[in-house]
């Protein structure tokens, strides 16, 4: 009688414990009925804004230099523009990390051209080499937002728009970035002129985009959190390339 009892109180407390078992208040506490869930992610957003304006015979690219991750700053002079021949530059909002490897292997591509040619590729070149590029990766595509400006063979500014899978459209400007939607209606109505019925007879000087583009990244900075530090710019002409940094608020 006394072993049977032991037995019987050991069966039970065995069965309260066991996995699956309710607990006093009637919850269970079993890993299969109540699993956690873990969850990864390989791709972040860095915010940054560029943009890219282009004209008879110039080229205007932009991007702003803060590094963001959340709502942390993690650095306020972080180049989102590189220069690829001396008259074609590339612009890149998203993540940083891929950014970096875009960069890296479009420059290494362009240096293996010119030891084989003789010569720089062309910016429309350039342009469809990065549309391939990226359409080649879109099972697992660079988590970037390109703009590739600069002087086509004719002499002319020209400026690419692409999606992350590489979607192509050549423009006379675009914006894309955290501060795009900010930037953009700004851009067609000073720009592009839309809805407006009285437009200009003469395009923009140099100088005068610069200062537009300028005044566009002061603009979206004050309403984007994700845009400020300062803004790189890129200006292209035939005669070659010259950079020029704008300072922008720092809070």
């Amino acid at each position: 009688f006394f072993l049977l009892n032991i037995n019987c109180f050991t069966g039970m407390m065995m069965a309260a414990h066991a996995p699956g078992a309710a607990s006093a208040s009637g919850k269970f506490t079993s890993v299969v009925e109540n699993p956690k869930e873990a969850r990864f992610s390989p791709y972040v957003s860095n915010g940054g804004t560029v943009v890219g304006v282009a004209g008879q015979d110039y080229c205007v690219l932009a991007s702003d230099t803060r590094l963001s991750l959340g709502f942390s700053i993690l650095s306020r002079d972080c180049p989102r523009v590189t220069k690829l021949t001396s008259k074609c530059c590339i612009a890149t909002a998203g993540m940083q990390a891929d950014t970096l490897a875009l960069h890296k292997m479009l420059q290494y591509r362009l240096k293996m051209y010119k030891h084989q040619n003789g010569k720089e590729m062309s910016t429309d070149a350039i342009a469809q080499m990065l549309s391939i590029t990226l359409y080649n990766k879109r099972f697992f595509p660079y988590y970037t937002f390109n703009i590739v400006g600069g002087i086509d063979p004719n002499g002319e500014g020209a400026v690419y728009s692409y999606d992350a899978i590489g979607t192509m459209e050549k423009m006379k400007y675009t914006a894309t970035g955290s501060g795009a939607p900010l930037i953009e209606p700004f851009l067609d109505s000073q720009v592009g002129y839309k809805n407006q019925l009285i437009k200009p007879d003469r395009e923009r000087t140099k100088d005068e985009a610069v200062e537009l583009v300028k005044d566009t990244f002061a603009t979206a900075g004050e309403r984007d959190i994700y845009t400020g530090d300062a803004v790189d710019i890129m200006v292209m002409t035939a005669d070659g390339l010259s950079v020029e940094k704008f300072p922008l608020k720092q809070d």
